[in-house]
């Protein structure tokens, strides 16, 4: 028997078309259930029907009886005060009110009145059968690691979430939804999130955008689009497989429906002999086919992205020399040195508060480091997208924010007006002449990335881009990232978007210590035990080349272990590693330049299989390094 069923539920917010049209969807005890759709298709809004938040105009919600429905929202609840334990407690009603009375008093008890309080409280839980509710407030806070009496008004961003989630469990829900849980979370919270959520005993239905944590959690996918809810059993790859090919099959039936119409309207217009009594039939299944093909609701279009490009920056564009930086004595960066070369795209990660922006600023320039120096190269134009959204103007229009009040953008030296450059973000005239106050957290990060891409630039700075966008947009991006022909800083904690983009990463281990990395966040997951068992690499003496490993000296021991072939091989390793370095570094450039592909005398395919091979033999190379090394 299902949790929770809707039955031919509609809901309308406004405008020409219900946001959610004549739809069914039931949710099983145990499945995991991931809502996708475009912005503003109505995934949230399908969260609060479930939740009982949202009546639908039409329809039924059918909950089993005696369901007991949890919801974590996007943002952090108005009001939420307290120490961590209150927050938790406070989920619980009356009775976690008095549980939250009890833990203060008994925390502070300091005279004879606090003691007579506390009992008084505490006979009161007696008398309602409150401690079987404590248990389960301690239990939910141990679980969840929540250091229950911290002001929850002091806590970070990530750590927040954490307890709003223990305040969702602690209600003991049957069904749990979850929207957009991983906003805001530093990498390593969303992998503990991630664990601990699959190994949760109820259901779960949660809206993400995040695709490795969409992939780890989802056994099924439902999906809104255009007022339906479609649903796929199964990952994701299986269905956007699967999508693709309804789509296609969608975009034929439409075809053969438009062709079909063209010839009756033909005929139509050819004069009164086709109204005569035997062919009314046909006029009136005209009229029919005219009605469908006015109530049909096209797919929403795809954002286009241009970045416009300024003239380019030397082959070095920053070279930072033991540079260090502390706030209040605690050490953010220590003696951190690279060379930052035209082309790379690098990714800084690191917990919420290590000082991924603090060392954005320091190699830029902005931030004077506290010892060394940091030299960057001429002609930087840099375009910053913040994550606070600071670079835009409440006060004015989508269109104003853009252009600063003119009428018209250049991209690449093609000169448009605001309201058609806007429409490749998919703003209406309308929404594009609306204040910006009126638009939602996807809105104003595509707003953004229009405000960004009319900037000349050469060197492009992103500090968590990904927040709000839907996964076609940031797909989009990706493509636009990987293909721009300037230097990127990226700041994110998308591990699928640092995968497909960055050549590069700066780890942020605190302490001040900010280890890189070639290669992307899953490659580095895989090779960190092994980098950090590795002897302490040489400086990058470029910003898309590994460090050479260095064979460590060898004592008398180690040389009587390892043959004479085996003391050779390790000799010549480094060599090697450098060739295969400078080997798939080559074929990335390639690849990513557009000439390739319009070059029929080039297969980009091999040249694909090419750099997967070289990367194969290059990690087998420090396989086998590290294996000589141990000896």
């Amino acid at each position: 028997m299902s949790l929770i069923t809707l039955k031919n539920v509609e809901v309308n917010v406004g405008g020409p078309y219900s946001l959610i049209e004549q739809a069914d969807l039931a949710v099983e005890a145990g499945e995991r259930v991931c809502i996708v759709g475009r912005n503003g298709t109505g995934k949230s809004t399908l969260l609060k029907v479930l939740a009982g938040e949202v009546e639908p105009e039409e329809g039924e919600v059918r909950p089993q009886p005696g369901l007991r429905i949890a919801k974590l929202t996007q943002e952090v609840p108005q009001g939420t005060e307290g120490s961590v334990y209150d927050v938790v407690a406070g989920a619980l009603g009356h009775l976690g009110d008095l549980l939250a009375e009890f833990h203060r008093l008994s925390q502070n008890l300091a005279t004879a009145e606090d003691a007579e309080a506390l009992g008084r409280v505490q006979a009161r839980l007696d008398e309602e059968n409150g401690w079987d509710v404590s248990s389960r407030v301690s239990e939910v806070v141990t679980r969840l690691g929540l250091p229950e009496d911290a002001d929850f008004a002091t806590l970070s961003g990530g750590m927040k979430r954490r307890v709003l989630l223990g305040r969702a469990l602690v209600q003991g829900p049957d069904l749990l939804l979850l929207d957009e849980p991983t906003n805001h979370l530093d990498i390593d919270n969303i992998i503990w999130l991630q664990d601990f959520l699959k190994g949760f005993g109820g259901a779960l239905v949660f809206v993400t955008h995040d695709r490795s944590f969409l992939r780890a959690l989802a056994t099924r996918i439902v999906e809104i689009d255009r007022g339906g809810i479609t649903s796929w059993p199964g990952d994701y790859d299986n269905y956007l497989r699967r999508r693709e090919e309804r789509l296609n099959a969608e975009a034929q039936e439409q075809a053969r429906f438009d062709k079909k119409l063209a010839e009756e309207e033909a005929w139509i217009r050819q004069g009164i002999k086709a109204r005569r009594k035997r062919n009314m039939g046909r006029v009136r299944q005209l009229q029919e086919m005219r009605k469908e093909r006015a109530q049909r609701r096209e797919q929403q279009g795809s954002v286009r992205m241009e970045a416009s490009r300024a003239e380019k920056t030397g082959k070095r564009v920053v070279e930072a020399e033991g540079v260090s930086f502390a706030y209040d004595g605690q050490p953010i960066v220590r003696d951190f040195s690279t060379i930052i070369g035209r082309g790379d795209r690098i990714g800084i990660v690191g917990p919420n508060g290590s000082g991924k922006t603090t060392l954005i600023r320091l190699l830029l320039g902005e931030l004077e480091p506290q010892q060394g120096t940091v030299e960057t190269g001429a002609n930087l134009q840099v375009a910053y997208f913040d994550q606070q959204r600071a670079l835009l103007d409440e006060g004015a229009t989508a269109a104003d924010n853009v252009t600063d009040g003119g009428e018209h953008v250049t991209v690449n030296g093609n000169r448009r007006h605001v309201i058609g450059y806007l429409q490749d973000f998919l703003f209406t005239p309308d929404r594009a002449r609306a204040p910006i106050t009126r638009l939602s957290g996807g809105e104003r990060n595509r707003l953004l990335l229009a405000r960004l891409f009319a900037t000349d630039s050469n060197v492009l700075v992103m500090d968590e881009p990904t927040n709000d966008l839907d996964i076609e947009t940031l797909e989009l991006l990706e493509d636009l990232v990987a293909n721009y022909e300037g230097t990127v800083l990226i700041v994110s904690h998308d591990r699928a978007f640092l995968d497909n983009v960055v050549t590069s990463l700066f780890v942020m281990q605190g302490d001040g210590r900010v280890d890189e990395f070639i290669g992307g966040y899953s490659e580095y997951l895989e090779r960190r035990p092994k980098e950090e068992a590795a002897p302490a690499k040489a400086k990058k003496d470029s910003g898309a080349k590994a460090a050479k490993p260095q064979p460590a000296p060898e004592s008398t021991e180690d040389r009587k272990r390892l043959s004479n072939w085996e003391r050779k091989e390790l000799a010549e390793l480094p060599d090697r590693i450098d060739e295969l370095e400078t080997r798939v570094n080559t074929l990335t450039e390639r690849l990513a330049d557009p000439a390739v592909y319009q070059d029929p005398a080039v297969d980009p395919k091999a040249l694909n299989d090419e750099l997967s091979a070289a990367r194969e033999e290059l990690e087998a190379a420090y396989r086998r390094w590290e294996e000589l090394e141990a000896g």
